[in-house]
């Protein structure tokens, strides 16, 4: 299960002095479980603009503290720049970034613009997709007189805030809270000089296209609507905006381009596109780069629609996935693509923390091995299962490429990216069993001085038993959807390597055994509870319908032999 990751993006009134700013940044980092990406200031603008990320609820946590500061120690009524503004914390959108929806987003963004309105008394508009009205969608229209026209505005019934009092306070001005796609700057190289032919090639894919003329396209006369505004011809790639340029540093030209949707236009058709238009006009595109973050499904998703395109199974490893998407659009032409720091995901992870996944196999057995409780059986059993799914995988990528079934790759493609989740899911359950195990240690260690500390502390001891019961539940469940590919793989699968799919069963079995071993350990003081029960009774026949399904992929592994 993907983690929800979102981005928050808010732009300070404030880019000269850097003590302001440092105190933002400092209550922005104090929350934790928010990484602080990035910190652009600028000096003519009087703007900073700041980039972090993390889980929702301590993103929402670290921009309202944030906004909070700003509204005490930034002076609207002393503030000048070339930005438009009307704020101290001026603009503060969130951004999906993993595992969670825009509709999700929305809601974290009202959430947070009503708390600020409530708790700290700024009038707050919400605008793009957080927007209450289509009016307010659109930033510029939010924003407009900006900060020396916004006590009349909010004076107009017409501009009450979504969110907090009408009121003008010239110290803090308002606020506009958003929701909006993630934004993706990205740059393609090209095997030219000519800034024109860039900007033609730029022209073609953007989204506002090129101004029409009649007869000669570059010099004729510009076509003009019936209100004298000129008519656009649009280019082919929605949700972009590109121009041509001349890079001196790299002696090259570039297409400079905003992916402001990349689920409606990800990097790799953005690539493809330029690729064919620059192709049409005798030109070739010899590699990109990503200015700034992106998020791990684009990159993911890239290197899969390279792999299809070469008709080959897209269920590899996550970092072969990257190698691809890399290579495929040459993003490491112009210096080396280092994921942990390109990747917003690889990034959050970094000060987390080592994990167990993270370790070697032989110091993953060293540390199980060791007088410490954890990592135990509840961990191996989940590191046992996705063992097994990857057995399964392996079996499915051998079949995708085995000679003569080239009509097929797309079958076991399939079958290896769904197998690839099973053994992902798994890999998180590996850790989470040792946290969830923890959790009861931690709970076990509280206060019990008062009856309310008793009380408080039994309930953390029951919540946590419950927790550490629902994730070995949860392997069991995840590592039996196993067994129906296994099958597919001994009965469909290449045949040299059925004995390899066979093995995966058997590591699949003993995974949902063991896991069901913790169930029981953990349930012993517990049985009385409803939920605990009913897991009790599902588990036992789980493991028995696992029982069944090995000793079936197993009869037909050993019949395959006997033939």
């Amino acid at each position: 299960m993907t983690k929800q990751i979102i981005e928050c993006v808010p732009n300070f009134s404030e880019g000269r002095d850097m003590g302001i700013i440092k105190q933002i940044t400092d209550r922005i980092e104090a929350v934790d479980g928010v990484k602080l990406l990035d910190v652009d200031p600028g000096q003519a603008t009087n703007r900073t603009v700041v980039t972090f990320v993390g889980a929702p609820g301590p993103v929402m946590e670290a921009a309202f503290q944030a906004v909070n500061l700003a509204s005490e120690i930034i002076d609207m009524s002393k503030q000048r720049g070339e930005h438009p503004r009307f704020g101290a914390c001026d603009v503060c959108p969130l951004v999906p970034v993993s595992g969670i929806s825009m509709e999700e987003v929305v809601e974290y963004a009202r959430r947070l613009a009503g708390r600020i309105g409530e708790e700290i008394g700024l009038p707050v508009y919400c605008y793009e997709n957080a927007a209450f009205t289509e009016l307010r969608r659109n930033l510029a229209n939010v924003r407009s007189g900006e900060y020396e026209g916004l006590k009349d505005k909010l004076a107009d019934p017409a501009w009450k805030p979504d969110f907090g009092p009408a009121n003008f306070v010239p110290r803090t001005g308002a606020l506009a809270v958003g929701a909006r796609d993630f934004l993706v700057a990205y740059n393609i190289n090209l095997n030219t000089t000519s800034t024109r032919r860039a900007n033609a090639i730029a022209f073609d894919v953007r989204e506002r296209g090129r101004v029409k003329r009649e007869g000669n396209p570059i010099t004729g006369k510009i076509v003009k609507d019936g209100e004298g505004k000129p008519v656009m011809i649009p280019g082919s790639l929605k949700a972009v905006k590109a121009i041509g340029w001349y890079i001196e540093e790299y002696a090259v030209a570039q297409i400079s381009m905003n992916l402001t949707n990349i689920s409606q236009t990800p990097v790799h058709i953005a690539f493809d596109e330029v690729c064919r238009s620059a192709e049409s006009r005798g030109i070739r595109v010899t590699g990109s780069e990503l200015v700034g973050l992106v998020p791990l499904d684009a990159m993911l998703e890239a290197g899969r629609y390279f792999l299809k395109k070469q008709k080959r199974s897209a269920g590899v490893s996550d970092s072969e996935l990257i190698k691809i998407a890399v290579k495929s659009m040459g993003l490491d032409e112009l210096g080396p693509f280092h994921s942990k720091e390109k990747i917003i995901e690889y990034r959050l992870k970094e000060g987390s923390g080592l994990q167990l996944v993270d370790l070697s196999l032989q110091k993953f057995m060293e540390e199980t091995a060791s007088e410490s409780i954890a990592p135990g059986g509840g961990s191996v059993s989940a590191y046992m299962g996705s063992m097994g799914a990857a057995l399964v995988s392996m079996v499915a990528n051998l079949s995708s490429h085995k000679r003569g079934w080239d009509e097929r790759w797309e079958e076991f493609s399939d079958y290896a990216e769904q197998v690839k989740c099973i053994q992902e899911e798994l890999l998180e359950l590996v850790d989470e069993d040792t946290r969830a195990f923890n959790g009861i240690m931690e709970a076990f260690g509280l206060p019990k001085n008062t009856e309310g500390e008793k009380n408080a502390r039994q309930e953390a001891i029951l919540q946590a038993t419950l927790h550490a019961i629902r994730v070995p539940f949860r392997v069991m469940n995840t590592a039996f959807r196993g067994f129906e590919f296994a099958e597919t793989m001994v009965r469909d699968g290449n045949p040299n390597s059925i004995s390899d799919a066979g093995v995966g069963s058997l590591a699949l079995h003993a995974c949902i055994e063991g896991a069901w071993l913790n169930v029981k350990i953990n349930a012993t003081e517990v049985k009385g509870n409803s939920e605990v029960q009913k897991i009790l009774k599902d588990g036992a026949e789980l493991l028995s319908r696992s029982g069944s399904r090995r000793d079936k992929i197993g009869e037909m592994v050993n019949s395959a032999f006997s033939q």
